[in-house]
């Protein structure tokens, strides 16, 4: 084994080159990556989960095979975290593992850094299904599918289904595209306005916290078609509608409370900045916009609610926007002043904003990953795919929605005990027609 580089005060200077086994090979975190580990602590980390359902029963001999042969090909998903004076980064991790386990009744738990010889990914199987959890500093939901559905073709090919790769799915003997591990935000963060991000305190769901380590999962299965339709009813695409819904749940929730006042709901949203911005990247690269709604201007009906999401949407999720916001964003990392400040006062600083405005300028957490397409050697293996946003920061809940054929999949998060907002949202789908099933850790 190769000897590790010496850095004496310095933070070692990383490199986009692929991961060849050596371990002078270092990436520095994206500029979403930064905040996450700055966050962490003991009873919460910044970790997310996709799962895919097969059709058959998973074989986890089989399936360790084949997160061997696949993670060398994601070589900023094959890390460590390590601490710098100035910055944390990412080495290569040539310990033995990850190692396929079977899957827990409360996923998405807290990853320590020094756990599981330091890898920062899971890989779980229960039934028909495979899961992967991922910390967010490695990268973003797209990321983590294009890891998982290359495991999952990994695996069907040792089962005797070769796979042919397109999509989400690489060839796993080939070489990785320099495009993939690049920071794709500081490509981009070249506008001449920094548009200001919503600082206005919202409404936080009052409720029981559950016990430590306690995850509550709600799962809805619905059809693609019945929503669309619905959807196309109010003018609305699915994202529109699903946020639209979420936001009247989250109105329902707060007028239900005792309250001395009422204030905005508001939803943080991650935007895929890959729609709008040519990259390749498996690392982050999205960015938060927030639809809200505030009460204290008169009572909204719903089609009020839909239609003031539809507008927000058409006039926030463009490029050009978009792009200033990618350089508000990189505009703290580029100060030189801030460089040079020493890594655990920048940990204060920041876990100290996100507490005291950040996390409190949204009501709840929604993301959509859309229709997912696999290639077509894979359709007839597959049965859905789910996504979870994962524990939620403080008491709030996560929902997170994906796609595959006519299924849809809502899957919400939370670590409190009372489900409100799950079942002021299922129920006003109910009302609107689409018939939903219910899955859950919890006994309902």
């Amino acid at each position: 084994m190769a000897k590790r580089q010496q850095h004496k005060g310095r933070s070692p200077k990383p490199t986009g080159r692929a991961n060849k086994g050596k371990r002078d090979i270092w990436y520095k975190l994206d500029l979403s990556a930064i905040v996450y580990p700055t966050l962490q602590r003991r009873d919460f980390s910044s970790v997310y989960r996709l799962s895919v359902v097969l059709k058959e029963a998973i074989d986890p001999v089989l399936l360790q095979t084949a997160l061997d042969r696949t993670l060398p090909r994601f070589p900023t998903y094959k890390v460590a975290i390590r601490k710098g004076l100035f910055w944390r980064y990412l080495e290569p991790n040539n310990r033995p593992g990850p190692y396929v386990r079977e899957d827990i009744k409360n996923p998405c738990m807290p990853m320590p850094f020094k756990g599981s010889n330091r890898y920062l990914i899971r890989v779980y199987y229960y039934g028909n299904r495979i899961s992967l959890e991922a910390h967010h500093s490695l990268g973003d939901g797209t990321g983590g599918m294009c890891l998982l559905q290359t495991l999952t073709a990994s695996y069907l090919e040792l089962l005797g289904h070769p796979v042919k790769p397109e999509g989400f799915v690489l060839d796993i003997t080939s070489t990785p595209d320099p495009g993939e591990l690049e920071d794709a935000y500081m490509r981009y963060a070249n506008a001449q306005v920094r548009p200001p991000r919503p600082s206005e305190k919202t409404y936080r769901i009052r409720g029981t916290k559950e016990p430590f380590y306690t995850l509550n999962i709600l799962d809805g299965i619905l059809s693609v078609r019945e929503v669309m339709a619905v959807a196309r009813k109010y003018n609305a695409s699915i994202t529109e509608y699903l946020n639209a819904v979420l936001l009247y749940a989250l109105l329902q929730k707060q007028n239900s409370d005792f309250h001395i006042r009422l204030r905005p709901v508001r939803i943080a949203m991650p935007v895929n900045l890959r729609r709008f911005f040519p990259s390749k990247t498996l690392r982050n690269f999205i960015t938060m916009v927030y639809p809200s709604i505030d009460p204290r201007l008169g009572e909204y009906t719903f089609e009020e609610i839909v239609e003031h999401v539809h507008n927000y949407m058409r006039y926030y999720i463009n490029d050009k926007f978009l792009r200033g916001d990618i350089t508000t964003n990189a505009a703290t990392q580029q100060n030189p002043l801030i460089r040079v400040v020493p890594l655990f006062i920048k940990d204060m600083v920041v876990r100290t904003f996100y507490t005291k405005v950040q996390d409190k300028n949204s009501s709840a957490g929604l993301t959509n990953m859309g229709a997912l397409h696999v290639p077509k050697d894979m359709k007839p293996y597959i049965e859905r795919f789910d996504i979870y946003m994962g524990q939620p920061f403080s008491s709030r809940t996560n929902c997170a929605i994906i796609s595959f054929e006519d299924i849809l999949t809502i899957n919400f998060a939370s670590s409190i005990v009372e489900a409100d907002v799950e079942r002021f949202f299922f129920r006003k789908l109910v009302q609107d027609g689409i018939h939903v099933k219910i899955e859950s850790n919890r006994d309902l």
